[in-house]
């Protein structure tokens, strides 16, 4: 019997198509099944079909509730009926039971689609191995800009390490240390085209004891340094570019070497992205990236985990070592560009979690950084410095700026930053610690409540600048959503 199967992904962002939707599909259609793709709930195509199997992906916790609300409504559509509707991804993994409450459907059991049956159907098809449909989003009005240029795959799973901030130890429990990638690509080259990139969402490629294997595969794929992509223009010309290997989520520096990174060099890769997410890694990430360095590697990213167990102080330094670094071997051409991700535990619903070390204001005042700059801290001296201070005492000054002052910074001080930072500097300790206490209280009625209860003539000179516009209403946030 032909079957009428519904993909559908929640409507958050997301850079990346589902994987896991793309190889659903393509199980489906093996079976002779019939099958669409829908992105959120606009689309509505109740009244077009009977859906015998409707499947919804998930994604981060903190999207709980647009995931929540997408599974209730596409619930409709089979009547209710929790057998004909199948939730997976990484938050239905992470927090299984919970899910399963709120909406009335389990979760399916397998975090990975990697045994036969997984999907309930009397038959011996693994659909983790089966290549994707990258025909899926043929006809939907989401479109993924980087499907028609790459493969997306895995060469190993999981990761030796149990970190506290991670979800693959709970994910994939097991580290599988190789897969054979040559076929799975092969066979989508033959079936839909050859693409010009490789991106590998391996979470610790670096652990596997078959690293050699894994590269030598790479290159016979055709993914060696240098390695060109050929295609034809719309007139007719043969047009070349360069490909890429892309380890999206980055290399473990603990496990990096000499050996290693020789392996790397012998593959286009680009960028070599490097987790960096403590200080004390500090050393093993420096050594890690000049060993990169010296082996022709030029293009790096980082990723700067903060709001976890770090400090202000600290996620500067990481911020700043890239600096030093790109300013040391700048003659060399490198490059090396950081992206700050903010941590956000594993079960929590919203991003508004803030750590120990951290406060709300600090956080809104790295994200208004950010959100100038599109999340990546460019390796430019002079760029780093303005926006983030030259020093980490003034990078805490910057974390206390208004946020109308501190969006809205030239290359040099104006007249209201520099009228603001003579204030402030003129402040105590303590009157520091009062400013803070106030303007961490995010409603425009707690600031002129707080205004006019103190009797410091220096903080309510200062709290000036922190006034909102007088257009926003006496209860609305000051500056912005907290769970930004």
């Amino acid at each position: 019997m032909v079957r009428n199967i519904l993909l559908v992904e929640p409507g958050y962002k997301t850079k990346f198509p589902p994987l896991g939707l793309m190889k659903i599909s393509s199980y489906h259609k093996e079976l002779g099944d019939n099958v669409r793709f829908v992105k959120g709930m606009k689309e509505d195509p109740a009244y077009e079909e009977t859906w015998d199997r409707v499947y919804v992906s998930t994604l981060f916790t903190y999207d709980w509730k647009v995931t929540v609300d997408t599974i209730k409504y596409y619930k409709t559509f089979v009547h209710g009926d929790p057998k004909r509707i199948v939730v997976g991804g990484i938050l239905a993994s992470l927090m299984r039971d919970e899910l399963w409450k709120e909406t009335g459907v389990p979760p399916i059991k397998h975090n990975i689609l990697n045994v036969p049956g997984a999907l309930g159907d009397d038959n011996d098809i693994i659909v983790d191995e089966i290549i994707p449909d990258y025909d899926l989003f043929k006809g939907s009005s989401q479109q993924y800009s980087l499907i028609d240029d790459n493969y997306f795959g895995y060469i190993t799973r999981g990761c030796i390490h149990k970190c506290d901030f991670c979800g693959v130890p709970r994910l994939e429990p097991d580290f599988v240390d190789y897969r054979d990638i040559k076929p799975y690509v092969r066979n989508i080259a033959n079936k839909y085209g050859e693409k010009a990139h490789l991106t590998l969402f391996d979470n610790n490629v670096l652990a596997s004891s078959k690293f050699n294997k894994i590269i030598n595969d790479i290159i016979n794929l055709g993914f060696e340094k240098g390695a060109k992509y050929s295609y034809l223009s719309k007139t007719g010309s043969v047009i070349k570019k360069a490909r890429y290997v892309d380890f999206n989520q980055g290399i473990d520096a603990r496990l990096l070497n000499k050996e290693k990174i020789k392996l790397l060099s012998m593959i286009a890769i680009d960028p070599l992205r490097v987790a960096f997410d403590h200080i004390s890694l500090k050393n093993q990430y420096k050594k890690c990236v000049e060993l990169a360095i010296h082996h022709g590697i030029h293009k790096l990213s980082n990723y700067i985990l903060y709001n976890h167990k770090d400090t202000p102080e600290d996620f500067w330094e990481r911020l700043r070592i890239n600096i030093e670094i790109n300013s040391k071997y700048s003659k060399e051409g490198i490059k090396i560009y950081s992206f700050p991700m903010k941590y956000i535990p594993l079960n929590n619903k919203n991003r508004s979690y803030i750590a120990p070390n951290w406060n709300w204001y600090f956080i809104r005042s790295i994200q208004r950084i950010l959100n100038v700059v599109k999340g990546v801290v460019m390796p430019g001296e002079d760029f780093f410095y303005r926006a983030f201070g030259q020093s980490v005492e003034a990078f805490k000054k910057i974390l206390y700026m208004p946020e109308k002052i501190l969006m809205f910074r030239d290359r040099v001080p104006q007249a209201d930053e520099s009228n603001w930072l003579k204030q402030f500097d003129a402040l105590t300790d303590n009157e520091r610690t009062e400013l803070l206490s106030i303007i961490n209280n995010n409603t425009r009625a707690k600031l002129f409540d707080a205004i006019r209860r103190t009797n410091n003539y220096k903080l309510k000179r200062i709290l000036d600048y922190y006034l909102p516009d007088q257009s926003t209403d006496n209860h609305e946030t000051l500056w912005g959503n907290t769970n930004d």
